[in-house]
């Protein structure tokens, strides 16, 4: 390809990282980063009690967080029914009641949460949950989310076991706290959009991992010109559509939406799609 194959050096991918319960995702990328070298950094955060898919960018695979950060998520969650928690979760201020709910269903569809006081949303420049290990409490904001489903897998033995999978931005424990007396005292992410935690170990490569996206084959020369920040005229009939999928734009293409630029299996960029042009956003190959 005329762009050149990737030089030697760090890293660049995005790994899936199963992410073990007692460390925060910073300190899991903190901890690639000096296995690796190289920038590293992460699209979607998991709390320290949760465990599993963390995917963490390597080398110039960050430039691509923006697109991995908006997938729906899927979750393994253990409710822990008949006890209160003071956040939602096993970190928190445990509380018995007794009260275990009758109906386990957890409602689908457009869900509103207020974000919780130990969240990492900023409200007055300061982040919820350092206002919360000091013991304040603040107005705090709320977001539409949405829940495609929340499947009832299991229970017994005072626990409840879904599987759910929702947008990006839904806080799991605050859907399980709507059982009324009932904590999330287990969570697991198992999937990012289309990529699962059987893929842990893996490095994708950045075409790979957005495999999701709508795709336009380009030529030598039309990867140069990207590569030189020029623009590619758009022609509808050459975009792939992305795999079929509920959650995953995948076809008819708008003016504005992202495409992959490939060529000879490599990402070029990342491009927005006008009316007649194709611009690159990001740049993954860019020329001399």
């Amino acid at each position: 390809m005329a762009t050149g194959a990737a030089s030697d050096g760090p890293e660049t991918g995005v790994l899936v990282y199963d992410k073990p319960a007692g460390i925060t995702s910073h300190d899991a990328v903190a901890a690639i980063r000096r296995e690796r070298g190289g920038k590293a950094g992460h699209a979607g955060t998991l709390d320290p009690f949760a465990t599993g898919l963390l995917t963490i960018l390597l080398g110039r695979a960050t430039r691509l967080q923006r697109y991995l950060q908006g997938l729906p998520k899927t979750y393994l969650a253990t409710a822990r029914l008949g006890w209160r928690s003071s956040t939602g979760d096993p970190e928190g201020e445990l509380t018995e009641t007794g009260l275990v709910p009758d109906d386990l269903e957890i409602a689908t569809g457009t869900v509103v949460q207020t974000v919780p006081m130990t969240s990492a949303v900023k409200v007055g420049g300061e982040r919820l949950y350092r206002k919360a290990h000091r013991g304040e409490t603040v107005d705090r904001p709320s977001r539409q989310v949405e829940i495609y489903r929340a499947e009832l897998v299991g229970a017994g033995g005072g626990t409840a076991r879904y599987e759910i999978e929702c947008s990006s931005g839904t806080y799991v424990r605050t859907l399980v706290e709507t059982l009324s007396d009932a904590y999330c005292e287990q969570l697991r992410r198992i999937a990012v959009g289309p990529i699962g935690i059987d893929r842990a170990g893996t490095v994708l490569s950045p075409l790979e991992a957005l495999s999701f996206l709508p795709r336009i084959e380009i030529s030598d020369e039309e990867a140069d010109r990207i590569g030189h920040g020029q623009t590619l005229p758009f022609e509808s009939g050459r975009v792939v559509p992305g795999p079929e999928s509920a959650r995953a734009r995948s076809a008819g293409q708008e003016a504005g939406d992202p495409v992959a630029l490939a060529n000879a299996g490599t990402l070029i960029a990342v491009a927005s799609c006008g009316h007649d042009i194709v611009k690159a956003e990001v740049v993954m190959e860019p020329r001399a």
